[in-house]
């Protein structure tokens, strides 16, 4: 399962109707996720992972996104009230603006002076269809092929760096082993389904998928739960793919494929709660 984000739903859960009989899940050997959906949502799940590894695991986190982060959106404030400067300062943020510079940073993640003393444990990209999207510049199916080429290309480096980096965590009796890698993608076919048709489909994602042991689907509840629970927003979470070990509930021992599912509930004041379904 991917046990960093794992970390941050159980960190953060609601403890209403919490179930007795939920196992606690064991990380994969070498765990990448891939978040899909929302944009603000998304990118509030990465910040709340990057600031648990780092305050709860002591980890190292590199992060990189194209847009610069002035200040800690008020999700985070309410949700890490008392978050130590000294947790802050073991994440590392990076601000790439295009493929070809991401691909350049996460490659210099294999050069001695960022694996000293230190290396990082977990990397985490931001709006990958930032750096993916609209690359061709030539004809529209010219266009599709290259960015599937850059997803190829840059998921690639990434389990590559995440090996790597795995291997100098082990050496060094890293208790931060493995590296793990979480990153955020807005699909278009999020859009086209939503204008009506279910039939769309994104070969970006199709791409990023075979790379990515785990795919977190964001998906918003347009039903009356929200103002039942007295919250701003409702989101379920689906955890799939071949990525999952974890155990299941005692029903679903036998059935280790099923996807899991979680409800994130974002509040007025900005506080967010998770909750296993």
């Amino acid at each position: 399962m991917a046990d960093i984000l794992s970390l941050v739903f159980r960190t953060f859960m609601s403890h209403k109707g919490v179930k007795k009989d939920v196992a606690v899940a064991r990380p994969s050997p070498a765990c990448s996720t891939l978040v899909v959906g929302d944009r603000s949502v998304s990118r509030s799940v990465l910040l709340l992972a990057a600031v648990t590894a780092a305050s709860e695991r002591g980890m190292k986190v590199m992060f990189f996104t194209q847009t610069p982060i002035q200040s800690l959106p008020v999700s985070l404030q309410r949700c890490v009230p008392s978050l130590s400067p000294e947790s802050l300062k073991k994440i590392k943020f990076c601000y790439p603006r295009t493929a070809a510079e991401l691909l350049q940073q996460v490659a210099s993640l294999h050069e001695s002076s960022n694996t000293s003393p230190t290396p990082p444990s977990l990397i985490i990209v931001d709006r990958l269809e930032g750096f993916l999207l609209g690359r061709g510049g030539g004809s529209h199916s010219g266009s599709h092929q290259s960015e599937q080429s850059c997803a190829a290309q840059l998921s690639a480096l990434l389990c590559d760096t995440a090996a790597f980096l795995t291997q100098v965590l082990e050496q060094r009796a890293s208790g931060s082993a493995p590296c793990r890698i979480v990153a955020s993608f807005l699909s278009e076919v999020d859009t086209r389904q939503a204008a009506g048709d279910p039939s769309a489909t994104d070969r970006i994602l199709d791409v990023l998928d075979r790379y990515f042991q785990v795919r977190c689907t964001l998906d918003e509840d347009r039903g009356y739960e929200a103002v039942a629970a007295a919250a701003q927003e409702v989101w379920h979470i689906y955890l799939s793919g071949r990525g999952i070990t974890e155990a299941f509930t005692k029903d679903c021992e036998d059935r280790p494929g099923v996807a899991q599912e979680w409800q994130l509930f974002i509040f007025p004041d900005g506080l967010m709660e998770f909750k296993m379904v």
